[in-house]
């Protein structure tokens, strides 16, 4: 039996690396206000503005006039080299351009989408994505991207849940971290490294209804113990930039909300970055109705905190008039332009601002292996009936279908500016290449694509299936169906997909599906109908490879779900850390078909569920099967009575007893029985991917500092507060070991 140990990840402890900090190095603060001092007014509110490219000779006028701090979506080495002379050679005081783009799960080797790397559980496979990202990207001169976005994202009609980490802080913190790190390397001013910006500062994920731009309605307790622990983390671990978020909270819009931007970020945390607006967002607080006027939301946001504008302009137009009325200070503009000159001092641009990185970087050999071991991590087993997978010897005729088996634009996912689908290995291209001396292909997709309501393909695919030993069915949504402005009322499978996955399951050939989408989608109806279910949020440029990988069993699955997986699209939000009821679940549910007639009202016992749907999700947070089946035993831990200042070690016997070698995530849960105010039923403290052979036990030990069980109290302090608590140990939110421990004062 084998031992490890493993720490609890403190993640506000994590370093940040950089060729210039500001809390050792006095000479770039010198250099900082050497240059600032030597600015005027006009240039100052110059490096606060941030463009879109427009015309070419407009562009080089506003440089050379310094009217131009960053400028977005140029991916044109020589163009930007072009731009960078003019600033450095041209403009009186020589300041280079920041050159930003959203890179965020790939620039041309696309990765899975960030819900997908969320979903390897692996801190790893994000920071190998975003290190990916920045050396490619950077080879065109972006110098900034706008991720990782850590927004908690618990409903699944939101089309950005796609660009997140999923619903958990804990998860989301430990992934944002690990992006920030990718992005950023270990010196920003290496000319690889891209500065990381976290987004969306805040709330942005609980939009109302999950409509994108929504209101929120977050109350501060729940502001600070769900939404704000992922950017407090990434701050600490030196994320160089923060972006502000679309959504009003409470009323108050955040590209104009000094309690998050300057008391939490500034005064709280000790954050020295720098703060972005979303697109335009300064001025869309005019349509929200938090400002009258262009100029009035220039006030307000950079009265609020706000460094620099994205695209929007106002600042241009009226931070010099509003500092001549005295309703903006010079002050104000100085701290604004010391953290934008501190960004560029770390980048090396005043070094050296031009663009030399080797083009042949971008779909490297190692890039697209990193990208397909991602992919492969990703992928969750939710279902395997009668071991259909791994294909073995016995399957020599595979039935290929459905609209996303040789999607190569679709599979890349949302957000993915400059992937290119020519690079994409999609599932057929990779079943036929890499097992077709195995196993005849047939490819028939019946549904021309997900949205396609024509049943008339369905036969043909249906004909194909009869003919195979096995059928792969590849469905769920196109790239436009989720991401940004892209929010679903209905999470259904679209088209004639669902009529094909019955069509197919008539056969009575064994039906694998394998779905990917950009959120998790209602498919209980296809769960049950299909022999096997594999789900991959937009696997990216190697999904293709990784999926053949998975089904021959090259690969096996170890991908979790980092988001809970409703029976239908009633139940949103819906969310592994919820807080019980004063009528919690007792266990006892009556569906709405077996209400008897003229039942009593208070006959189904008075419990929170819903009638047609009971107690639970599909699919709990954290779920996800294996080719193999692991048990867990003796749970122990160190102590059972502990002070808030202790540290408790919690340890469990994972053994696996089937025939092949697989993967696991052990997940560490806690729950505060009692406090001041309700608390989580669970809430995620630590994870771990552990590799079992056939037969072998490891025991796996957690290191808990009792400090990570503080939280916003009723008196609204950061507090541990005495009392009972449980632990779990298990595969995932809803299973596994447990065990009560206890804090004393």
């Amino acid at each position: 039996m084998k031992q490890f140990k493993i720490l609890s990840v403190c993640l506000l402890a994590l370093p940040f690396f950089s060729c210039s900090d500001v809390k050792t190095d006095d000479g770039l603060e010198t250099k900082v206000e050497e240059l600032l001092a030597r600015m005027t007014l006009q240039e100052k509110i110059g490096q606060m503005n941030q463009l879109s490219p427009g015309n070419a000779d407009e562009v080089a006028a506003l440089v050379k006039e310094g009217k131009v701090g960053s400028i977005l979506n140029i991916t044109d080495p020589e163009q930007v080299n072009k731009i960078q002379d003019i600033a450095v050679k041209e403009s009186r005081l020589g300041i280079p351009i920041l050159m930003s783009r959203d890179v965020i799960h790939g620039y041309k080797t696309i990765f899975p989408i960030p819900l997908g790397q969320a979903a390897t559980f692996n801190p790893q496979v994000a920071e190998d994505g975003a290190r990916i990202a920045a050396v490619e990207a950077s080879a065109d001169g972006i110098r900034w991207t706008f991720a990782p976005m850590i927004d908690i994202s618990r409903d699944a009609r939101w089309g950005r849940m796609a660009e997140s980490c999923g619903e958990d802080p804990y998860l989301s913190a430990v992934m944002g971290v690990a992006m920030v790190r990718g992005f950023q390397g270990k010196s920003l001013c290496d000319p690889t490294s891209v500065a990381a910006c976290a987004k969306h500062f805040v709330g942005y994920g609980a939009a109302e209804a999950g409509k994108d731009y929504n209101s929120t309605f977050i109350p501060e307790r729940v502001l600070r113990n769900i939404y704000l622990p992922p950017f407090e983390a990434v701050a600490k671990a030196g994320c160089a930039t923060f972006m502000t978020s679309f959504n009003d909270n409470d009323g108050i819009p955040s590209t104009g909300n000094d309690f998050i931007l300057r008391t939490v970020l500034r005064d709280e945390w000790k954050y020295d970055g720098m703060v972005v607006t979303d697109w335009a967002s300064a001025t869309e607080m005019i349509t929200h109705g938090f400002c009258s006027n262009r100029k009035d939301a220039a006030q307000r946001a950079v009265n609020a905190g706000v460094d620099m504008e994205m695209v929007s302009g106002s600042f241009m137009e009226h931070l010099e008039e509003l500092v001549s009325e005295g309703k903006v200070s010079e002050a104000t503009i100085d701290n604004a332009v010391r953290n934008i000159l501190r960004l560029k001092f770390r980048l090396g641009l005043f070094n050296n601002p031009y663009v030399q990185t080797d083009q042949s970087v971008k779909y490297a050999e190692a890039h697209l292996a990193k990208a397909k071991e991602a992919a492969e991590q990703s992928a969750i087993l939710l279902k395997n009936d009668n071991e259909t997978l791994p294909f073995t010897g016995k399957v020599r005729t595979i039935a290929v279908v459905g609209p996303m088996a040789d999607a190569p634009h679709d599979q890349l996912g949302t957000w993915c500016f400059d992937g290119e689908k020519e690079h994409t290995q999609t599932p057929l291209r990779a079943l036929r290449e890499m097992y077709g001396d195995r196993v005849q292909v047939i490819y028939e997709p019946g549904v021309a694509y997900s949205r396609d309501k024509r049943t008339s393909g369905i036969a043909a695919a249906v004909a194909a299936a009869r003919r195979a030993d096995a059928v792969v069915a590849f469905v769920g949504e196109e790239a436009i169906l989720s991401g940004e402005a892209h929010s679903l009322a209905d999470l259904n499978l679209r088209g004639a997909q669902p009529e094909l996955i019955t069509a197919l399951a008539a056969t009575g050939k064994p039906l694998v599906t394998v779905v990917m989408a950009g959120r998790p989608l209602t498919i209980g109806r296809q769960v049950e109908e299909s022999s096997s279910v594999i789900y991959m949020f937009h696997p990216g440029t190697m999904g293709g490879p990784a999926i053949a990988d998975l089904l021959f069993g090259k690969v096996v699955p170890s991908g979790k779900t980092p988001v809970t997986f409703p029976k239908m699209t009633g139940q949103i939000p819906i969310y592994y850390a919820h807080h019980h009821t004063g009528r919690a679940p007792s266990g006892h549910e009556t569906l709405i078909d077996d209400i008897p007639l003229e039942a009593g009202q208070t006959s189904l016992g008075c419990t929170s569920f819903y009638m047609d749907a009971g107690f639970d999700p599909l699919f709990p947070f954290g779920y996800g099967l294996s080719y193999t089946t692991f048990v867990y035993n003796k749970l122990t831990l160190s102590a059972t009575d502990l002070k808030a200042d202790g540290t408790l070690t919690a340890s469990v016997d994972v053994t696996n007893i089937g025939k092949r070698a697989g993967t696991e995530v052990v997940q560490l849960y806690v729950r505060d029985k009692v406090g001041s105010v309700t608390r989580p039923v669970k809430e995620l403290k630590g994870f771990r991917r552990i590799t079992l052979q056939p037969g072998e036990t490891q025991t796996v030990s957690f290191t808990l500092p009792m400090s990570e069980l503080a939280y916003w109290t009723r008196r609204m302090r950061k507090e541990v507060e005495p009392g009972e608590f449980t632990l779990w140990l298990g595969t995932n939110s809803d299973e596994g070991p447990s065990a009560d421990f206890e804090i004393t004062k």
